[in-house]
C-alpha cells in the first residue's frame, strides 16, 4: 500500500527530474509536463476516480518486477519512471490487441480506442475470436445508442454514471464471456431510470455508448466526427453551463460538456441532446405582418402562418412596427407602450431592449420572467442584505457540511447543480430538504420535511424559535453583522414547533432536530426555488430562509450562503441589465436621482428618464384591460403561456392596438402580434450571459441564422433607428461596453477577457483575478453595512381549498420541458421522452377518484379547465396534484391564481384551488 506524500515529491520521469504535488499521479504529473501516455479507462475530469483496469496506462519503475498503471500510482521521492520503454510499450500494444479480440469493427470511427490503436500501430489482433461475438444494438433509448460489442469493459460509463452524476444506471452485469453494461438490471437502456444526462457516451472511449442521432444519421457505421467544434454557454437553465456544439452540415449534432467553473464538464439531458429546436421546420425566417380584419388568438398553425401574416421585407416590417408604437406614443402618450424582454436572450439584448423602453418612450413600465420566478427572492435579498445576487455559487457545497433544499428541485430543474448536492451527500453531508413533493432528492437527505402546501413560514420560524430557545444562534456574527436581532428574537417566541406543527404537518421533534442540524454545522448553505418565490407571501419565505442563515453565522464563509437558483440561461444577467420595472441597470432605484443622470448623461440626445416605478408583467395585463396599455414590445417572451390566469393574458394580449414581437417560432404570443420579427436562437449567435453563480460567461455564434433571422441585439439597434432614437452600435461588444460603464458589477470584466477566459465570476476585484465566489465575508451593501433581520408573519395561500375546489394544484418544470416548451417540444429527443401532457397525482388520490394511471383526468378551477394524463407519484401529498406548464394542449396557467405578493409583485403559481374529475 501506498504511504501518502506530506509534501512535494521529487522523482524521474524519462531521465528529466520532476516535481509531483503530494496527490498527482504519475501520469497527471506527465500530462502536466506534455508527455502522452496512453490511457482508456481513465478521465481527469472532475469526478472521475482513477480505475487502472484497462492497463494500457503502463508505465515501467526501476527496480520493480512489474509495470505500474500510471493513472493509480503516486511518485515517490527518488523514483525513476520510464514511460516510453520499449517493456511498457509492448504492454500497451498487447492490451490494445486483447481488447480487439473482444470488440468487432462497429466501433466508432474516430473514438479514443481507435485512434489509441493507430498511433500503437495495432491495425489487427492475433490472437483467436478476433472481433467478438456480434451483439444487436439497443436503439430503446431516444437520446443515446448501446453497441456492446464495442465495449471493452473499461468501467468509465459505470463511474460516471454512479460517481459524477450520482443516477446509478449503469452497472456491469453477468459474468465471463456474457459480462456487459446493464441498466437498472435491464439489458436495454430505454427500459430504466436513465435520465439522458449523456455523461456515459462523453465517457465512453469506444463508441460503445453514442448519441442516437450519429448512429442514425451515418450509413457507413457510427462516427462522432464533425465539420467544427465551438465553445459556447447551454441557453436552458440558470447553471450556466459551459459546452461545445458540434456541429456538421451547418446542424448542432450534439454538445459535449467543457470544464466550466459551473459545471465541471457535466451536462444535462437538455444540454447535450436537445438543440435540434434551432433546425425545426416551424422557425421563422421572414419578417411577417398580420393580414387585416382578422381576430388575434391561438388559431394559427405555426407550420403554415401565413393564414395569419403576410411576408414582409426587413425595411417595410421595422417601419409598420415603429410605426404603430409612435402613433400610440403620439396619441396616449409613452406610457400607452410597455415592454417585456427575456432572459433568454444576452445580456447586451437585455440591457439594450431595457434602454429601449425607458429612452423610446419615456417610463419604466418593462419587465421580464425574473417577475415569475424570484422577483421575491430578489425583494426580500435588497431589503435585508443589499445585493439581489446569491452570496455564494452552489459549488461552495464543496465545503458546507449542512445544506437545506427547499422548495425546489434541482434534478429536474438544475439537474448539473443537483449532481454536486448528490455528491455533497455521499461525501456525509447533511442534506436537509424541505418541500410539499417528495422529489428525488429525497434519496439523498439526511432529513425530509415534507410540509404542508404553504406553511413556509410556520415551519422556518419554528426551526428559528428552536435555535433561539436553544442557544444555538452564532451570537458573536449576529452582534458585528446584522441589525434588528432582539426584534426577530422576540418575535418568535411565539412560534414553537409544538404550535407550528399542526400548520406545516411536520412533527416538533423533527423540526428540533433539522433546526439543531443546520445551526451546528461548521458551514451551511440554503439553496431555494419557485416552491418558496411563487406564494403571495414569497417574500416571507425568503426573509425567513436569510433571517436563518443570519442568525447562524452561515454567510461570508467558505461553504456558506444563500442561494436562489435561477430559473433561465440568463434570468441573473437579464435583472443585472437593468430589465425590472424599479432598477436600472446594476439595481439602481429609478427613483435615485444619480443614477437616472448617470443613464441620461451615457444615453445623451436629450433623454429624461422617469423616477416612477414601472408596471410588472402582470400588472401591465391589467393595465391593458383597462387601456392604461395600448401597444407593446415583446421579445422572446411568452405570456400567453407563461401568465397567472393565462385566459386573462391572452385576452389582454387580443386587446392591444399594436404588438410587435420579436421571437424565434410563432409562440402562442407571437400568435397575437401585429408584427413578429424572425430572432436568431442563442446557438446563432455571440453575447455574454450571468448564470446562477454570478458567473459571467460568453455564448458564441456556432451555426448560420435561417432564412432572414438576425440577432435581437441587432434588430434591437434597427427598431430603435425607426423609433427615430439615435442609437450607433458596430457590434455587439459595443454595447456591452456601453453597458460597463452603468454597471460596476462589470469591473475588471472585459469583452476581450471573456473571449479569452470564458468566465469570470463578479464581483471582481482585479484584472487577474477569477472573481468572488462568496461574498459579504466583512459587510454587506446596505447603509451601515450590516445585514438586517426581519421578522415575517403567518400568511394564508390567497386562495384556500374548499368543497368546490377541495385539492391544492402546484406548477413546476420537468426534467425535459422548459419554460413554456417553445424549444424543447420542438427537440425530437426531448419531445420522444415526454411527448404527453401530465400531471402527478398520490396513488390513494388515483384510487379515490376511480381513475387508473395513463387515463386522463380534468382539472377546474375557479378561471378554467383543462385535461391531461394523470400519473402515479408516491411524493405527492393525497391533497395536491403536480402540473408541468410547459403543455400548450393543456396550459396549467390556464388554472392559477394570479394574486400577487405585496413585495415581490410575483404571482402565485404554486397554491391554487382545483377539483379533480374523471375526464
Amino acid at each position: 500500500m501506498q504511504t501518502k506524500q506530506s509534501g512535494p515529491v521529487s522523482f524521474t520521469l524519462d531521465g528529466a527530474l520532476v516535481t509531483a504535488a503530494p496527490d498527482e499521479t504519475i501520469w497527471q504529473v506527465a500530462k502536466r509536463l506534455g508527455t502522452s501516455i496512453p490511457h482508456l479507462c481513465h478521465s481527469d475530469k472532475p469526478g472521475y476516480r482513477a480505475d487502472g483496469n484497462c492497463r494500457a496506462c503502463m508505465v515501467e519503475v526501476e527496480g520493480e518486477r512489474v509495470l505500474a498503471a500510471s493513472c493509480l500510482r503516486k511518485p515517490v521521492e527518488g523514483m525513476k519512471v520510464s514511460s516510453q520503454s520499449q517493456r511498457a510499450d509492448r504492454a500497451r500494444k498487447l492490451v490494445v490487441e486483447l481488447l480487439l479480440t473482444d470488440t468487432n469493427s462497429h466501433h466508432n470511427t474516430d473514438s479514443e480506442f481507435k485512434v489509441l490503436a493507430e498511433q500503437l500501430s495495432v491495425t489487427a489482433s492475433r490472437f483467436p475470436g478476433a472481433g467478438g461475438e456480434s451483439r444487436n444494438a439497443d436503439s430503446s433509448h431516444a437520446a443515446i445508442g448501446v453497441h456492446h460489442d464495442a465495449c471493452i469493459h473499461c468501467n468509465l460509463c459505470v463511474r460516471a454514471c454512479d460517481e459524477v452524476q450520482v443516477n446509478g444506471v449503469i452497472a456491469m452485469g453477468n459474468r465471463g464471456g456474457v459480462s456487459q453494461i446493464i441498466f437498472d438490471q435491464f439489458d436495454e437502456m430505454g427500459s430504466s431510470t436513465c435520465v439522458g444526462c449523456g455523461e456515459c457516451v462523453q465517457a465512453c472511449p469506444t463508441g460503445a455508448l453514442m448519441p442516437s442521432r450519429l448512429l442514425e444519421s451515418e450509413a457507413t457505421g457510427p462516427s462522432s466526427e464533425t465539420e467544427k467544434s465551438v465553445n459556447s454557454v447551454c441557453p436552458f437553465c440558470g447553471v450556466g453551463c459551459q459546452l461545445e456544439y458540434r456541429v456538421k452540415d451547418e446542424q448542432i449534432l450534439y454538445a459535449e460538456g467543457r470544464q466550466g467553473p459551473a459545471n465541471e464538464g457535466r451536462l444535462c439531458v437538455k444540454g447535450r441532446f436537445g438543440f435540434d429546436y434551432i433546425h425545426h421546420p416551424h422557425r421563422l425566417t421572414k419578417p411577417l405582418i398580420r393580414l387585416p380584419n382578422l381576430p388575434k388568438g391561438l388559431n394559427v398553425d405555426p407550420a403554415n402562418p401565413l393564414t395569419h401574416f403576410r411576408e414582409a421585407s426587413w425595411q417595410e416590417a421595422l417601419e409598420v412596427a415603429a410605426q404603430g408604437l409612435n402613433r400610440l406614443k403620439s396619441l396616449y402618450g409613452g406610457q400607452s407602450v410597455s415592454g417585456l424582454g427575456s432572459a433568454k436572450c444576452s445580456n447586451e439584448e437585455a440591457y439594450l431592449f431595457q434602454k429601449l423602453i425607458r429612452q423610446g418612450f419615456g417610463h419604466n413600465n418593462v419587465d421580464h420572467c425574473t417577475r415569475l420566478c424570484h422577483a421575491s427572492s430578489v425583494a426580500a435579498l435588497m431589503e435585508n442584505i443589499g445585493s439581489g445576487a446569491v452570496t455564494a455559487t452552489f459549488n461552495e457545497i464543496e465545503n458546507a457540511d449542512v445544506a437545506i433544499l427547499i422548495g425546489c428541485n434541482p434534478t429536474e430543474n438544475h439537474p448539473v447543480a443537483a449532481t454536486f448536492f448528490k455528491q455533497f451527500a455521499r461525501r456525509g453531508g447533511k442534506l436537509i430538504v424541505m418541500d410539499p413533493r417528495g422529489t428525488a432528492m429525497k434519496r439523498f437527505a439526511s432529513h425530509m420535511l415534507q410540509f404542508s402546501p404553504g406553511a413556509d413560514v410556520a415551519l422556518l420560524n419554528a426551526m428559528m424559535h428552536v435555535i433561539v430557545e436553544e442557544n444555538l444562534q452564532d451570537q458573536h456574527y449576529i452582534d458585528k453583522h446584522t441589525e434588528n436581532w432582539m426584534a426577530q428574537k422576540q418575535h418568535l417566541q411565539r412560534f414553537s414547533p409544538e404550535a407550528m406543527a399542526p400548520l406545516c404537518g411536520i412533527a416538533p421533534a423533527q423540526i428540533r432536530d433539522a433546526a439543531r442540524t443546520f445551526a451546528r454545522g461548521k458551514a451551511g448553505m440554503i439553496f431555494w426555488g419557485m416552491g418558496v418565490s411563487q406564494h403571495v407571501h414569497g417574500t416571507d419565505n425568503a426573509r425567513c430562509l436569510i433571517s436563518l442563515a443570519l442568525m447562524c453565522g452561515h454567510v461570508g464563509r467558505p461553504g456558506t450562503g444563500l442561494h436562489p437558483l435561477r430559473g433561465q440561461n440568463n434570468v441573473q444577467g437579464a435583472s443585472d441589465a437593468g430589465l425590472i420595472p424599479m432598477f436600472l441597470p446594476d439595481y439602481q432605484s429609478v427613483a435615485e436621482e444619480h443614477a437616472r443622470e448617470a443613464a441620461e448623461s451615457l444615453w445623451g440626445d436629450g433623454v429624461k428618464l422617469s423616477a416612477d416605478k414601472g408596471l410588472t408583467v402582470v400588472e401591465m395585463m391589467d393595465a391593458i384591460h383597462s387601456d392604461g396599455i395600448r401597444g407593446m414590445v415583446i421579445m422572446g417572451e411568452n405570456p400567453a403561456m407563461s401568465d397567472p390566469d393565462v385566459a386573462h393574458a391572452r385576452a389582454a394580449l387580443a386587446r392591444l392596438d399594436h404588438l410587435v414581437v420579436q421571437d424565434i417560432f410563432l409562440t402562442e404570443t407571437a400568435c397575437f402580434a401585429d408584427v413578429i420579427l424572425p430572432a436568431a436562437a442563442f446557438p446563432e449567435k455571440t453575447g455574454t450571459v450571468t448564470n446562477t453563480n454570478r458567473q459571467v460567461q460568453m455564448g458564441r455564434k456556432a451555426v448560420e441564422s435561417p432564412g432572414e433571422a438576425k440577432e435581437d441585439w441587432l434588430i434591437l439597434t434597427e427598431l430603435a433607428d425607426h423609433l427615430g432614437l439615435n442609437w450607433q452600435y458596430g457590434s455587439v461588444e459595443a454595447v456591452f461596453t456601453e453597458m460597463k460603464r452603468l454597471m460596476p458589477s462589470l469591473d475588471n470584466i472585459s469583452w476581450q477577457r471573456l473571449e479569452f477566459e470564458d468566465a469570470v465570476t463578479y464581483p471582481c476585484h482585479g484584472e487577474e483575478l477569477p472573481g468572488e465566489s462568496v461574498v459579504f465575508a466583512d459587510s454587506f451593501p446596505r447603509c451601515g453595512g450590516k445585514a438586517r433581520f426581519s421578522p415575517a408573519d403567518l400568511v394564508p395561500p390567497d386562495e384556500v381549498p374548499d368543497k368546490e375546489f377541495p385539492y391544492i394544484m402546484t406548477t413546476g418544470r420537468q426534467l425535459e420541458h422548459w419554460h413554456t416548451g417553445s424549444m424543447t417540444r420542438r427537440s425530437r429527443v426531448l419531445d420522444a421522452i415526454e411527448p404527453t401532457a401530465n400531471c402527478s397525482l398520490n396513488p390513494t388520490t388515483l384510487k379515490t377518484l376511480g381513475i387508473n394511471a395513463g387515463e386522463n383526468i380534468k382539472l377546474v378551477s375557479r378561471r378554467g379547465e383543462i385535461v391531461m394524463q394523470a400519473r402515479a407519484d408516491n411524493g405527492v401529498a393525497e391533497n395536491m396534484v403536480f402540473v408541468p406548464f410547459a403543455y400548450v394542449e393543456a396550459a396549467a396557467n390556464l388554472l392559477t391564481n394570479s394574486a400577487l405578493d405585496p413585495y415581490g409583485k410575483i404571482p402565485e403559481f404554486k397554491f391554487a384551488a382545483v377539483r379533480l374529475e374523471v375526464a
